[in-house]
């Protein structure tokens, strides 16, 4: 078995904000049968040193960013871990990023410049006898690696970069440079330095031997100005070290037929029963249209602002809709309000993964009307559970959702609704085009068994990671 470093911020089922931790979570068993054992290398939050078991200490700083740490070798949630103790740095309340105000972390920069300073000296010298030949960092909170690694001499293990969301640098002021032990060759523009910041993405990019990210479309989306989020230039001058691979999700954990938070199920018509119980659940009244589900951030990203204004096309024509989800707190209030008025409407802010596996088991759709998404595993989730997803054509949504269109419905391959452009009005259109696909139940079935029998799972992308892995890898000296 071949040895790799996987490095990031959060990895499920340990530690949870989005998709990012199900990818992370996920890579290790995808990759085992390829001949890749991962090692997962995470911050030490509190629930995440609760589940380490079977640990012993393989590494140790006397000063850390700020005070002594630790790194831990152990098991966690079926994983190999390695974990970075360091209370100062993690031993907190809130989320991994964001304090009980939902402002971020003042020190971010140095907690995750520590987990990637962590990961340069295990990539050098190894862990308890162990020793990766390949270090694969998760978006910016890993991004300062190869910036370490290289200033610890040129041996090392390769490196691959995975952007899951271009639109984080994770910046800090330039003058921070020294206080996180950064070389200061690199801070120029051809570096790290971003506008006169520094900036874990852009070190990501620049310094890692191959970048992936999580799908093909969003791979060439991020060279353009309108996604590439201020790096266009930097990914256009990488473009041949690039590569997009679709995320995938485990489809084991997310299986109608033994998820035991719902009514299991193995066809379509197996859905009557979640689809009754989701009605009660958001107290909604029946209708002729279809139940249509949300279950997102509320953020700009995601395109729920524009959903407020395209609601009446589908409300109007009898269909209903629950929303789960939490963020910005203007567009919290902005849904709720619309609650109170609209009774064909249901919001609970807040997340609840068994509530949101009852949504998609009980949804006739789910809609991701997202101005960017490099992959999405929302919709992979709805069409395992037979909930028909109604997309924006960017990114991953682009690349796993085959439009109705009367050529994908005579050919007998559509799965879903997508639009373009991503405005209320193209949305519009969009929600009167899946009431009308609804209002045909036979078409509606066939779309539903096709959804369910879509390939979502990482068969078909843990293979482009091996070779990836392969391609990349250096042997310890």
């Amino acid at each position: 078995m071949r040895a790799a470093l996987s490095v990031a911020s959060e990895c499920a089922p340990l530690v949870k904000t989005g998709g990012l931790a199900d990818v992370v979570g996920a890579l290790p068993g995808a990759l085992a049968p390829m001949g890749w054992g991962l090692v997962t290398l995470l911050p030490g939050y509190p629930r995440v040193m609760a589940a380490l078991g079977g640990a012993h200490p393989v590494m140790e700083w006397a000063e850390l960013f700020g005070g002594p740490a630790r790194l831990w070798a152990g098991t966690g949630a079926g994983l190999r871990l390695l974990v970075l103790e360091a209370a100062h740095l993690y031993e907190r309340p809130g989320s991994p990023y964001l304090d009980a105000e939902g402002e971020p972390w003042p020190d971010n920069d140095r907690r995750f410049a520590a987990l990637a300073l962590a990961a340069a000296r295990v990539a050098h010298e190894g862990a308890d006898g162990w020793h990766p030949e390949v270090l694969h960092l998760h978006d910016w909170q890993a991004g300062l690696a190869p910036v370490y690694l290289r200033a610890g001499g040129p041996q090392g293990p390769g490196c691959l970069f995975t952007i899951h969301n271009m639109a984080f640098h994770g910046l800090s002021p330039g003058r921070r440079r020294a206080a996180l032990a950064l070389p200061e060759a690199g801070f120029n523009p051809e570096g790290y330095e971003y506008h006169g910041q520094i900036s874990p993405l852009k070190a990501g990019i620049v310094y890692a031997d191959h970048v992936t990210t999580v799908s093909p479309t969003y791979a060439h989306e991020i060279t353009t100005p309108e996604f590439g989020a201020g790096l266009d230039g930097v990914m256009r001058a990488r473009e041949g070290a690039v590569s997009g691979i679709l995320n995938g999700i485990d489809t084991d954990l997310w299986n109608p037929a033994t998820d035991p938070d719902i009514h299991p199920f193995r066809s379509p018509r197996g859905k009557a029963a979640n689809r009754a119980r989701l009605m009660a659940e958001f107290a909604l009244p029946e209708g002729p249209g279809p139940l249509c589900v949300v279950v997102s951030r509320m953020t700009g990203q995601k395109g729920l602002d524009l959903l407020l204004e395209a609601l009446p096309a589908l409300l109007s024509r009898g269909g209903r809709l629950a929303v789960l989800g939490t963020g910005d707190r203007a567009l919290e209030r902005a849904w709720r309000a619309r609650a109170e008025a609209e009774p064909g409407l249901g919001v609970m802010v807040g997340f609840d993964e068994a509530l949101s596996r009852r949504m998609f088991a009980g949804a006739d759709a789910v809609l991701v009307p997202s101005r960017f998404e490099p992959c999405g595993l929302t919709q992979l989730c709805a069409l395992r559970y037979g909930a028909i997803p109604l997309v924006s054509r960017v990114g991953g949504l682009n690349d796993t959702v085959i439009d109705a269109n009367p050529a994908a419905l005579l050919a007998g391959v559509a799965t879903g609704v997508t639009f373009a452009p991503v405005t209320s009005h193209a949305l519009a259109h969009a929600l009167a085009r899946l009431c009308a696909l609804h209002a045909d139940a036979d078409i509606w079935a066939r779309m539903q068994r096709r959804a369910m029998a879509s390939p979502g799972g990482w068969e078909r992308s843990a293979p482009d990671y091996a070779a990836l892995y392969t391609r990349v890898a250096r042997p310890p000296a």
